[in-house]
């Protein structure tokens, strides 16, 4: 992991066109603002962990042909 010091007004550049920007430091906790193309999605960690959990158990459901064509509606 890559550690970086950054004072409020400061920025980070990851790759070519994302800019992280440290907004405000109060007590424990850091504002970021996060410019980057609509295209890359952005989110906070323990939402992206849900969203995976929540792929992974769909995926490991299987549905029987039958309900599989009531779904498409044949």
């Amino acid at each position: 992991m890559l550690a970086l010091s950054r004072k409020t007004g400061e920025s980070i550049i990851v790759g070519s066109d994302i800019e992280l920007t440290v907004l405000e430091i109060k007590g424990d906790q850091v504002k970021i603002g996060i410019n980057a193309p609509k295209q890359i999605p952005i989110y906070r960690k323990e939402i992206y962990i849900q969203i995976q959990e929540a792929n992974q158990e769909a995926a490991r459901q299987t549905a029987s042909p039958e309900e599989l064509s009531k779904l498409i509606g044949k």
